[in-house]
């Protein structure tokens, strides 16, 4: 029997929130002016080479000001959706580090907001501590919280060679950590990270498809210009992966992931003024459709090959 939820064959995000609210639910996007470990010297300085110099948050609003942010972007999304509620998106950088009182005064400024039925908090396993713990803790007894880790892979030599900056070891304890308080947790992982092959992304797939974490996000690697990793493009050392290549292996993926098992992305793009490549991805749309044809093709759908 195909699965399907409403008209896909994936446990898609859209699907998932308007079942849980009744209603259309919108991210919004947020850059809170933190920065993260792995670019101040705590950890290494630089970022992950992937990483974009805007700390991956390049589409939330450029207002300094959170609340207006917050504004500016649910004023653009009310021009498509006249209706809805929303879920503030701490995106850019790493958004558990800095102290608790920081952070609770910059949750609560987006919480307080009309509309607002929930949280997204992208941060790495290796920056929550206690006190950050106890106050998503503290959130989750009052919103709708997911945590967004960010694991990319789980081969610990490109790990590496990404600059990281932690061992796999440290976002199984932060997977622990946060379901000992039941928080719900979205793993973030990169298809196409240099040296590569399609067994070990698939390898990482199926490794957090069995960490019983609520959401997933699989994302392609795209290049963005200012960023260490051109460096590796330059020498050689980073393919990109075509479309009908990547759209196979999305397929791939889905079928061995848990079909409770929330699918927050299936691709990623750029800006178009600082995107080196894949230049594909940027017909989004495209991407999707393909994806969903190929499944129609494969008739297959999410978890079809998923076992304990």
């Amino acid at each position: 029997m195909v699965m399907k939820w409403d008209n896909k064959r994936y446990y898609n995000l859209n699907y998932f929130l308007r079942q849980k609210f009744g209603e259309k639910v919108m991210k919004i996007s947020l850059d809170a002016g933190f920065t993260c470990p792995n670019r101040d010297g705590t950890r290494s300085k630089g970022g992950c080479i992937f990483c974009s110099p805007r700390g991956s948050g390049d589409f939330t609003m450029e207002a300094d000001d959170l609340s207006k942010q917050f504004d500016e972007a649910k004023a653009m999304m009310n021009k498509k959706w006249k209706n809805g509620k929303y879920i503030g998106y701490f995106q850019a950088y790493t958004n558990t580090y800095a102290p608790v009182e920081v952070l609770r005064e910059k949750y609560y400024t987006i919480l307080n907001k009309e509309n607002v039925v929930g949280l997204a908090v992208a941060t790495r396993p290796d920056c929550l501590p206690d006190d950050v713990l106890e106050l998503l803790e503290e959130l989750n007894d009052k919103t709708y919280l997911w945590v967004e880790l960010g694991l990319q892979t789980i081969k610990e030599e490109t790990a590496k060679l990404v600059n990281r900056g932690y061992p796999l070891e440290t976002y199984v304890k932060a997977v622990e950590e946060l379901k000992k308080r039941n928080i719900n947790i979205v793993t973030h992982c990169i298809l196409g990270l240099p040296g590569e092959t399609k067994e070990d992304m698939i390898r990482t797939v199926d490794f957090v498809a069995h960490t019983k974490t609520q959401g997933i996000k699989l994302h392609l690697l795209h290049l963005m210009k200012d960023t260490p990793m051109v460096e590796l493009y330059e020498e050689g050392k980073l393919r990109f992966m075509e479309k009908d290549e990547y759209v196979d292996l999305i397929v791939d993926c889905l079928e061995r992931i848990p079909s409770h098992m929330v699918i927050h992305r299936l691709t990623g793009d750029g800006p178009r003024a600082t995107l080196i490549g894949p230049r594909w991805s940027l017909n989004k749309w495209e991407v999707l459709n393909s994806i969903d044809d190929r499944l129609i093709e494969r008739d297959t759908w999410q978890g079809k090959k998923f076992s304990l």
